[in-house]
């Protein structure tokens, strides 16, 4: 799937330009969070954010600065995982806190998230309160992760809660903000949430297996955190691990499949559907 040609794509692309554009030259911010912005990425949540509202029979020029925001923020979690982490390399370039320190690093991700504050200034307190609420949710996963340095004490519900608040949260924040920008009401938006969380969680257990899959590959490549598959060989071999996994993932595919399938049917529906499909299912192929 070739989702570079999608104009969500393109407009969240070039929504990022604009605003590292009108950053001040003249501060060193605009190097540092030009780096990271401009390093790559799918721009999942954003799309899906944008065609959650077009779903939902709204206008996706009211969505872009909504999904400007999400991917703001997404950028600021990144940058202060990178820091807890001490990540070296982020999306095949340096990190930011490699490249121009922890200090320089930390503050471009206020920066961000003051930003993403600022973009949804204008929205209604629905959306607002769904963005603030996933940035905690974020914040807490991320205690959470920090706290599977003890491999032995981090269990397989730990594992689900930290992936649930400090990846699907924003999955879920993005659909139901798209909902809500097109007017929908709280019993569609909870759908939506429900449909980015099931996605977000798929999406996350394959990245980490792929992560595990990485490291037996090559012994220099680290991943500090306790995954799925870690949990699951303290009491099965390789194989075994492998399918409990599959069939977590599948569980999530399928419930995000059953939702979009409760859409109205649409150009956007079917986007969603296949956007569904290359962040997880794709991703193992």
């Amino acid at each position: 799937m070739n989702i570079e040609a999608w104009q969500e794509y393109r407009l969240i692309n070039n929504a990022i330009e604009d605003f590292v554009n009108n950053i001040d030259g003249s501060s060193h911010m605009k190097r540092v969070v030009g780096h990271e912005c401009r390093s790559g990425g799918k721009k999942i949540r954003p799309i899906m954010l944008m065609l959650s509202t077009q779903a939902c029979g709204g206008d996706i020029k009211t969505s872009v600065d909504a999904a400007l925001a999400i991917e703001l923020i997404h950028s600021a979690s990144l940058i202060h995982d990178d820091i807890l982490d001490q990540g070296i390399i982020r999306r095949g370039v340096e990190s930011a806190h490699e490249k121009y320190g922890n200090g320089a690093a930390m503050l471009a991700g206020d920066y961000l998230i003051s930003k993403s504050i600022e973009l949804l200034a204008p929205y209604d307190r629905n959306i607002v309160r769904e963005f603030g609420q996933a940035g905690m949710k974020m914040a807490e996963g991320e205690t959470i992760d920090i706290r599977s340095d003890d491999e032995d004490a981090f269990t397989y519900q730990d594992y689900f809660e930290c992936i649930r608040k400090k990846t699907a949260s924003l999955f879920a924040a993005s659909a139901a903000m798209g909902a809500y920008i097109a007017g929908a009401n709280e019993v569609v938006a909870g759908q939506f949430r429900s449909y980015g969380e099931s996605v977000g969680s798929a999406y996350q257990i394959v990245d980490d297996l792929l992560e595990y899959k990485k490291m037996l590959d090559d012994k220099r490549s680290i991943h500090s955190s306790i995954t799925l598959m870690h949990i699951y060989m303290r009491n099965m071999n390789y194989g075994e691990a492998l399918h409990e996994i599959e069939g977590a993932i599948m569980e999530h595919v399928h419930n995000a499949r059953m939702i979009i399938n409760s859409f109205e049917p649409s150009d956007a529906r079917d986007r969603l559907a296949q956007l569904t499909e290359y962040t997880t299912l794709e991703m193992l192929s």
